[in-house]
């Protein structure tokens, strides 16, 4: 005889499906709604189908904006991984220095986005920046308002410097993870310090790291307030990227039927590109294993 279920229990996930009702599906479907139509005035309202996907897509500065998006969300993954993996090894294991170097690493994690974007503004002038004076005096023609490479270089490194914590963090959260056994067996097998990251540290910490490179490629893919804050996405359009290209047609030029089209498009760039590097790091871990 079964036993019976007590359906009263699905009474507890009601309020968690109403507030992602409010939160989330009711606005997709505003922006579903708003991307087949264009909006006249608030009570006109003309149907247009694929029309606004049709002309976002063929827009050359979008596809300008998606390429310059897939530079630098692969140059971050490319420097931020291996920086922030290195970073977790270098930190003390134990002790008030691990303590002390955790509150250290972590302190660029705690600083608001629009004052990092601030903070490097003022760092990177030649006047009064320590950055841009120090490049100036070493003979290094340097400004990141006027040059598109110097601009480019330095929203790249401001990220750098922002987010490697992160990546170091979750790195360190997994090395700490392993049982001493794994070390006391490789001391005992004579390992070297590059096979004992090779075969115990770098295949422990792949849970971690699929992490970090989820979460690092969304945040960069999605970089906004940094980059306009220090350059305004300047100069020209040299650091204008995808949430920017975004915020100029939905606030800028009000153009709320081409702005819902490319939501939705960023939305599914970023869910196709997510997909992409979890079942890839997936496959590798499955190779290591079975290696």
């Amino acid at each position: 005889m079964s036993k019976p279920v007590n359906q009263k229990a699905l009474l507890l996930i009601v309020p968690m499906f109403v507030c992602v009702a409010f939160s989330a599906i009711m606005p997709l479907m505003t922006v579903v709604n708003y991307s087949v139509q264009d909006i006249i005035s608030p009570t006109q309202h003309v149907f247009v189908g694929t029309e606004w996907f049709r002309m976002i897509l063929n827009d050359p500065d979008l596809q300008d904006a998606l390429v310059r998006q897939l530079v630098f969300s692969s140059c971050v993954l490319l420097i931020e991984i291996p920086l922030g993996v290195c970073l977790a090894l270098a930190m003390p294991a134990s002790g008030w220095r691990a303590s002390a170097t955790l509150v250290l690493v972590a302190m660029p994690l705690l600083i608001p986005w629009n004052v990092v974007g601030t903070v490097w503004q003022i760092f990177g002038r030649n006047d009064i920046g320590l950055g841009g004076y120090t490049l100036t005096r070493l003979g290094i023609d340097y400004n990141y308002t006027a040059s598109s490479l110097d601009a480019w270089l330095t929203v790249l490194v401001m990220d750098v410097w922002h987010w490697t914590p992160l990546v170091a963090l979750l790195g360190y959260a997994g090395l700490r993870a392993i049982p001493d056994a794994f070390y006391q067996a490789a001391e005992i097998d004579g390992a070297s310090r590059l096979a004992v990251f090779r075969y115990i540290e770098l295949p422990k910490m792949r849970g971690v790291l699929m992490i970090a490179v989820l979460l690092r490629f969304m945040d960069s893919f999605m970089i906004y307030t940094e980059p306009f804050v220090l350059t305004g996405g300047g100069p020209g359009n040299a650091t204008t990227f995808l949430s920017q290209y975004l915020t100029q047609k939905a606030v800028g030029q009000f153009d709320l039927g081409p702005a819902a089209a490319f939501s939705l498009i960023y939305f599914l760039i970023i869910l196709l590109f997510c997909f992409i590097l979890y079942n890839w790091m997936q496959r590798l871990g499955q190779g290591e294993g079975h290696a």
